[in-house]
């Protein structure tokens, strides 16, 4: 309890400090676990169990980042993967590897087992800033998350090579499963887990569901994480790696966003006690005695890995801008080099000095990624990243997400009738514009569970959805439905493909986003030409029934060519009603 306490007091501080200074909490979180390290303090206990613990963070981040992609996409996405992802762990492993043969006089096998590690970057920082920048499902985003995937992927390849590579040194004998062995485990497990989200894992939630206790999401959704995380250590697998497939398994359910908005917090908690215990891990000492060394190689994989991500990207043909934004987010070693450099010195290739001394490298690389990344921002064009107040529960009668043209409309003739009214947008100019006009607009992703609930849409009587694009998925209506049982819900569509996606939810109303103002252009322009208005009346009423009954088939059908009657015949068949 006295370290916990510790531990939680001095980060407190120094988040609040550098948030503050605009550094980010990642390194608030550094500098506080270094201060209270065994290298500075000492007041708090072992680093390294600690951090054990404290990789759970990680764990729950993939499962999230897991949500976030469905099969298909993830599929989609597969080139990037094994194309991208493997051409830069190599090349960056290599070329590192060769900046340590320069600088030292290590043994080859010993500078394999230094360098292969550093061509991986630190996923527990670059997808959280990706996620909360809202740029993950961008093709930017894309391509960092392809190549992080792989890397992570890359983990069991690389402990089997640095194995071999102590056993060809005469180091310890290689005890372990071969490297074919691993990955029919890798495969043999992940069909496993495919297997168990299908037909466990989906039954289980509906139940849950069923049930309408969000508490057993919270339960189910942790079991379900550290689960599989389990099933994967136990099989000497990336625990990563298990946590992510049972996100993908789960991504295209119902229970996506519950699930998400359940396990963001204990993610957040988490990821910054790692950092934490990073931060304890970093050897001071190592730094004193040889400071020029450390902060030279450290600034040299910057360098070579950004110079070279950079190349790759510019090769697949990103721009010049992108590539180097992208070079600069992954050029930082990661998390997982403490992981190999473990296995390293298990195999007896590196000795506890140069573990040591190679791990500050990796911090204190780690340390600089803030600074880079606020270089990074200003090369990707990006939203306005400043602090803004986000949805809280206001009393309000209606919840209305989404403050463009459309939603203006709609908020305004609620407020003109007296309705309480919350606005919600993503959009920074919009919301800055908003305020200028005495509108207060709260910054938040409306289509997420845990904002809707911060804007108390479980006390409003109506959640209008006027979002522009087609952004509201059916998935989102049933957990709003489910979690919101008392609100009505309105949608506003994007076209006919999504009426018919949402055809079978329980939406109150639905409304394409041009079908009204199309059809009074129409009556204007029959009106303009001559057309009695009764005449002009018939139409629409004919059209509106015709076009509500092949909507209604293509829903059925699910073929958006099914049924294309026109009612211009008619039309033709009565020219005497012309005026």
């Amino acid at each position: 309890m006295r370290d916990g306490i510790v531990l939680i007091g001095f980060a407190l501080v120094f988040v609040l400090l550098f948030r503050r200074l605009g550094l980010g909490a990642t390194l608030g979180y550094l500098v506080a676990g270094a201060v209270v390290g065994p290298h500075v303090l000492g007041l708090a206990g072992d680093a390294d169990e600690f951090i054990g613990f404290a990789e759970i963070g990680i764990i729950l981040l993939l499962f999230i980042v897991g949500l976030e992609l469905n099969p298909d996409r993830l599929w989609r996405l597969r080139k990037a993967i094994f194309g991208v992802g493997l051409l830069q762990v190599v090349v960056c492993g290599l070329a590192v590897s060769g900046v340590i043969y320069l600088a030292t006089d290590y043994p080859h096998a010993a500078i394999l087992a230094l360098g292969l590690p550093l061509a991986l970057s630190s996923t527990a920082q670059v997808l959280p800033m990706l996620q909360s920048g809202g740029n993950l499902n961008t093709p930017f985003g894309e391509r960092a998350f392809s190549i992080l995937l792989f890397q992570d992927l890359s983990i069991i390849a690389l402990i089997t090579i640095i194995a071999a590579l102590g056993v060809s040194a005469g180091g310890a004998p290689d005890t372990g499963p071969s490297g074919w062995a691993l990955a029919g485990l890798t495969l043999a497990a992940s069909a496993g887990l495919v297997l168990a989200g299908r037909f466990v894992l989906r039954p289980l939630f509906g139940l849950i569901g069923g049930l309408q206790e969000r508490e057993m999401f919270v339960v189910a959704g942790l079991a379900v994480v550290t689960g599989a995380a389990a099933l994967m250590e136990w099989l000497g697998l990336s625990t990563a790696l298990g946590a992510f497939i049972a996100g993908v398994m789960l991504a295209d359910t119902p229970y996506r966003h519950e699930l998400e908005a359940d396990i963001e917090p204990f993610r957040s908690i988490l990821l910054g006690l790692f950092f934490l215990g990073v931060g304890m891990q970093l050897d001071l000492g190592a730094i004193a005695d040889r400071p020029l060394f450390v902060g030279g190689m450290a600034l040299a994989l910057i360098v070579t890995k950004a110079a070279l991500i950079f190349g790759i990207a510019r090769l697949i043909g990103v721009g010049w801008r992108s590539a180097l934004a992208l070079g600069l987010l992954l050029s930082q070693g990661g998390e997982f080099a403490f992981v190999l450099y473990n296995q390293a010195r298990a195999s007896n290739l590196i000795d506890v000095d140069t573990a040591s001394l190679f791990g500050a490298i990796v911090t204190l690389s780690m340390v600089a990624t803030p600074f880079l990344m606020r270089v990074e921002q200003t090369l990707r064009p990006s939203a306005d990243d400043r602090e803004r107040e986000e949805p809280h529960d206001e009393g309000s009668r209606a919840l209305v997400i989404g403050y463009g043209r459309f939603g203006q409309t709609v908020a305004q003739m609620l407020i003109a009738a007296q309705v309480k009214v919350t606005l919600v947008d993503q959009k920074v100019d919009q919301i800055d514009v908003a305020e200028r006009f005495g509108s207060k607009v709260y910054y938040g992703d409306g289509t997420r569970m845990d904002i809707l609930r911060q804007a108390g849409a479980d006390k409003v009587s109506l959640i209008a959805f006027c979002l522009d694009g087609d952004k509201v998925s059916a998935e989102l209506i049933e957990s709003v439905r489910r979690a919101f049982p008392e609100a009505r819900i309105l949608v506003r569509a994007f076209d006919r493909r999504t009426v018919m996606r949402l055809g079978e939810t329980k939406v109150d109303y639905i409304v394409r986003e041009l079908f009204e103002s199309a059809v009074a252009m129409g009556r204007e322009a029959l009106d303009r030409i001559g057309m009695d208005p009764e005449f002009v009346d018939e139409v629409e009423e004919e059209y509106r029934g015709r076009d509500s009954k092949r909507l209604a088939a293509q829903t059925e059908s699910g073929d958006l060519g099914a049924r294309k009657e026109t009612i211009f015949n008619q039309g033709a068949s009565n020219p005497s009603r012309a005026t």
